[in-house]
């Protein structure tokens, strides 16, 4: 869906999902980032002049980080359990970020293949302390798409 001139997607519209399936309550996701590794190099000329040339290289593979509201839910702990017995196959999932416009449709969607969550973390704990006890997971991944 195209936006008008001027607009911009709103921050506060995205889901995550993991194999199809959303993730709920999250609060953050950072990390979306596509990169490639850069390739320098360096001549000569034949009449001596030094030159520096920067190439594209391999796509590098990545992670992002998802913090959600704590649940009841083992689903992420049990998918780090998984990746500490070294299950490689069943450790490996697919996940998407989408990003929502103000009526909620879908205006971009970024796909993570081959992922594996490498840690999962929770806020600081304090006595009388009134704030959601939240979940952070650090999802690695080989390769991604924007749609």
């Amino acid at each position: 869906m195209a936006l008008e001139e001027f607009d911009n997607a709103p921050a506060n519209g995205f889901t995550v999902t993991i194999d199809g399936i959303e993730v709920p309550r999250v609060i953050e996701v950072s990390g979306l980032k596509h990169e490639v590794d850069k390739i320098e190099l360096k001549q000569q000329t034949k009449d001596g002049k030094y030159i520096v040339r920067q190439l594209i290289g391999r796509p590098k593979a990545g992670e992002i980080t998802v913090t959600r509201g704590l649940t009841e839910s083992k689903t992420v702990t049990d998918w780090l359990k998984t990746v500490m017995e070294g299950d490689v196959a069943g450790a490996r999932k697919t996940a998407a970020v989408a990003l929502l416009d103000y009526k909620g449709e879908t205006v971009k969607t970024y796909n993570f293949v081959n992922c594996w969550v490498r840690s999962v973390e929770v806020n600081s704990l304090k006595a009388g302390a009134t704030e959601q006890t939240t979940e952070k997971f650090v999802i690695c991944y080989d390769e991604s798409t924007v749609e």
